[in-house]
């Protein structure tokens, strides 16, 4: 009876008032005697050492009704794990939807503890448990902002169904989180969380208003860890892997085999530098798991942005993110650090011609001879990330007229990046700063192109006031790139700056150069929450040499930016919609010569309603604007405006077929272009443990000018235009098949077709004209035909991933990988679905096959 009261005592809950909503605090127990078996049924005598805390809070769609089913929690602990029991009550069982996924999958019904163990409001370690024992693990930043789902650490869960509902028990081990060490009594902050799936329905045990500002920082609070002490996390994982590739041999070129078989050994490991800080390394990494980026068509002057898909990079990529500006433009991709610069394609490519009997062989990526990665926190709130990797030298193999030679393609390269974040004022203020470095060791004058080294740093400051209701971010961010003057002769005449702009007044093409600096910013303000209502206005800038695209991602500079936007949102349910979103975006830019070059707004919503069928759509307007990059060097050029419509609707998530579609328009002024865009995708569940999805797409563009080349015509240059129709589409073909949580089946395949055809070939002759059709002359040097037979193309891929993935035992895992390519072209433009499918599949695959093998060492 006296351990039924004191655990009774040790889960009442506290309140404390912040913002009208009610502080709850758990009250742990220490187990001293046996620990519980981790199975799912929460039977064993530990667990009675305290009682169920329940009262969940609806959050969504009724923010703070009761929910429909309720929810309890147990947590105890000992020198090692903390143990949790969740009790997610059903009164239709039978109904529980038991949806299976990879890791991360986050489907059907489930369960999650979040935990800030450092207490510093801010960050917190996310547990989650579906139904059918499939977890899910995120690393929590920014107080909410940022979920990183590639965080895996090794922990624990079983569940059950019994007929009062399903059960979910975890083990937790202390190494998986991070805590100050010297401390008697702890307290973290907690929140539980529910998805009851077939209502659609989140509830949380600490409740935070669906308009409430940020997410960590709202937590409730656990309480009674006593003597315990940080576990330093120790782990390291050598793998081994072989593979054949094969493809279709050309008899004429020495280094094409037909058939190539390779091997590889390699380490990952994981070490616990001290109590807040883990090193991540990697030696000789391999990521031929990895799924292969999405075809692309790039007609445009700018680089293309793919996504990080390789582990080692993207697990806890948050801390040495510094991205210069948010939003969903260009701009937001311009960030300090990217991380597909490391190990990244060859820069050169040996000047060879198959019609002398003159081949290469060069290799596809750099090789990553080593990479480490630390990141942490202190209990003072300090935040550091520091990633250190050297690139080998690559050399290609040159045969002409069977004389064999190597060229080096690419430099050994050593890149660094440091952050740091420093939290003030419980957590209200946050002050940051970034360097990352480039050095290129050259040592053969045809890469004298490279910059020799490259630097960029930045700091930023975020201030919250009235309980992050509104906020302030400063951010300003410096480059600084040297190398030989041919390298900064193409930094100055790239498609970044184009210096050599005969009218670019306010900055000098200077061919004996050595050097660029540059700056970039962003002054923010905006209103968070505890509202319907939030704003964001911000100004964000890029000089004219500001250049980051050694090891960070910059888009385009010589531009400033600001944009204003606004979004009201309904929380409540109401009439036939369960939430609704409306927004209102405005924007400008001007070039550093303070010219404006564009601007425009829209309005946009999106909705789900009360069968949980989903709509959104909008329309936008893009004034004329003035191109200082379209004529690729030339003078600057107006551009008609445009009108943009889009919309989508899809039907309800919950069931086991779902369809949803998209279309959107835009309409240049002047009949200067237009272009559509379709796209269906369907998702079908047979079965809880395997999903289809099917997303096929269309788009049809015409644009009057499209950018060909450029001629001297006596002595003076010529930007030679087209028009041309752009048919492009691609089906996207996805299975994922769940045996069991540790064993997965997936499979991706795309082909993907693009047909251009360029036709009334014209020149520019008055690029400020007040009229379109007067900005170009149709009278060109050359005649139609060698024009069409010069240009027009359909370009043809076919890209798959077929992956087993079995997890023997925690951190160790066996891959069985099967990657097939095709890719091919024709010079006929004119787009024929059958028989560019035809031609596409006609083509010789080229086929990798590999087997991985690595197992976990460690606590």
């Amino acid at each position: 009876m006296l351990l039924a009261t004191i655990a009774f005592i040790a889960v009442v809950t506290v309140y404390a008032q912040q913002n009208g909503v009610e502080k709850r605090i758990y009250t742990t127990q220490r187990i001293n005697g046996e620990t519980p078996v981790i199975n799912g049924y929460i039977d064993e005598q530990a667990w009675n050492l305290v009682e169920w805390s329940d009262n969940f809070i609806q959050r969504e769609p009724h923010n703070g009704a009761a929910p429909s089913q309720q929810t309890a929690i147990k947590i105890l602990y000992d020198d090692d794990n903390l143990y949790i029991a969740i009790r997610a009550f059903d009164t239709e069982p039978d109904k529980i939807v038991k949806r299976m996924s990879r890791r991360d999958g986050f489907d059907g019904d489930w369960v999650e503890i979040n935990i800030d163990s450092y207490f510093d409001k801010r960050t917190a370690f996310s547990f989650t448990a579906s139904v059918s024992g499939v977890k899910g693990d995120e690393a929590i930043t920014n107080d909410g902002d940022n979920w990183d789902s590639t965080w895996d650490p090794i922990w624990y869960v079983k569940t059950s169904i019994d007929s009062l509902g399903w059960v979910a028990e975890m083990k937790i081990p202390f190494t998986a989180l991070r805590f100050s060490n010297n401390k008697e009594n702890y307290i973290w902050g907690l929140q539980v969380n529910r998805r009851f799936y077939r209502n659609q329905e989140r509830s949380n045990w600490q409740h935070v208003p669906q308009d409430a500002s940020g997410w960590v920082h709202n937590f409730g609070e656990l309480h009674g860890i006593k003597g315990i002490k940080p576990k330093k996390l120790f782990e390291i994982s050598p793998y081994v892997l072989a593979k054949i590739e094969t493809y279709t041999k050309d008899i004429d070129n020495p280094f094409s085999k037909g058939k190539e078989p390779g091997y590889g050994i390699g380490l990952d490991g994981k070490i616990g530098i001290t109590n807040d800080f883990t090193l991540d390394f990697t030696i000789n990494p391999d990521f031929g798991q990895v799924e292969a980026d999405p075809s692309q068509v790039n007609l445009g002057a700018f680089e293309t942005y793919f996504n990080e898909k390789r582990p080692f990079f993207i697990e806890g990529r948050n801390i040495t993110n510094f991205q210069i500006s948010g939003g969903g433009n260009s701009f937001a991709l311009d960030n300090l650090f990217y991380s597909r610069r490391i190990g990244r394609n060859p820069h050169y490519y040996p000047d060879v011609d198959s019609d002398n009997s003159e081949y290469a062989d060069v290799p596809e990526n750099s090789t990553i001879l080593g990479a480490l990665k630390l990141t942490g926190k202190t209990k003072n709130g300090l935040s550091i990330g520091i990633i250190e990797s050297v690139t080998a030298e690559e050399k290609a193999d040159i045969s002409r007229n069977g004389v064999e030679s190597t060229e080096t393609v690419e430099p050994m390269t050593n890149y660094f990046v440091g952050r740091v974040q420093q939290d003030l004022n419980n957590s209200n203020t946050i002050v940051g700063g970034m360097i990352t470095s480039t050095n290129r060791f050259i040592n053969d004058d045809h890469l004298n192109f490279l910059n020799t080294d490259a630097y960029s740093g930045g700091l930023d400051l975020t201030q919250y006031w009235k309980d992050k209701k509104y906020y302030m971010k400063l951010v300003y961010a410096m480059s600084h790139v040297t190398g030989d003057s041919t390298a900064i002769i193409d930094q100055q005449s790239s498609s970044r700056r184009y210096f050599q702009r005969p009218d670019n007044t306010y900055n000098t093409f200077d061919s004996t150069r050595t050097s660029l600096t540059g700056h970039a910013g962003t002054i923010q303000f905006g209103k968070n929450g505890f509202s319907k209502l939030r704003w964001v206005f911000w100004v964000t800038w890029r000089s004219p040499q500001f250049e980051t695209n050694d090891v960070g991602f910059l888009h385009h500079s010589d531009a400033i930016f600001q944009v204003f936007w606004a979004g009201y949102k309904f929380t409540e349910p109401f009439s036939i919609f369960r939430s609704m979103q409306i927004n209102f975006n405005q924007w400008t830019g001007w070039d550093f010569g303070l010219n404006s070059n564009f601007y425009g707004g829209n309005i946009n919503t999106f909705m789900e309603f009360k069968n949980y069928w989903w709509f959104n759509g909008g329309i936008s307007y893009d004034a004329g604007s003035v191109s200082n990059t379209m004529l690729r060097g030339g003078p600057s050029i107006k551009y008609p405006g445009s009108t943009n419509y889009w919309l989508g609707l899809g039907t309800d998530n919950r069931k086991k077929i779902q369809l949803s579609g998209n279309a959107n328009s835009n309409f240049g002024f002047e009949n200067s272009s237009k272009n559509s865009y379709y796209g269906v995708s369907l998702i079908y569940r047979p079965l809880d443990a395997l999903r289809f999805s099917l997303s096929p797409s269309i788009s049809y563009s015409n644009d009057k000018l499209q950018y060909v080349t450029t001629e001297n015509y006596n002595n003076e240059d010529r930007y030679i235009f087209a028009t041309i129709d752009q048919v492009t589409t691609s089906i996207t073909l996805r299975i994922d098949y769940t045996i069991t949580p540790e064993l997965t089946i997936q499979y991706y395949g795309s082909p993907f077709i693009s047909a251009v055809d360029y036709y009334d070939p014209k020149y520019i002759t008055n690029p400020n004209a007040n009229k379109f059709e007067d900005r170009f002359s149709t009278d060109v040097s050359f005649s139609t035909d060698d024009f069409e037979n010069g240009y027009d193309f359909n370009f043809r891929q076919f890209r798959s991933n077929l992956v087993a993935r079995w997890e023997y035992r925690p951190g160790s895992l066996i891959y069985l990988v099967w990657t097939q390519g095709k890719t091919g072209s024709t010079a006929t433009g004119d787009f024929s679905f059958m028989n560019d499918m035809d031609g596409l599949f006609n083509l010789h695959p080229h086929n990798v096959f590999l087997i991985k093998f690595s197992y976990r060492i460690g606590n």
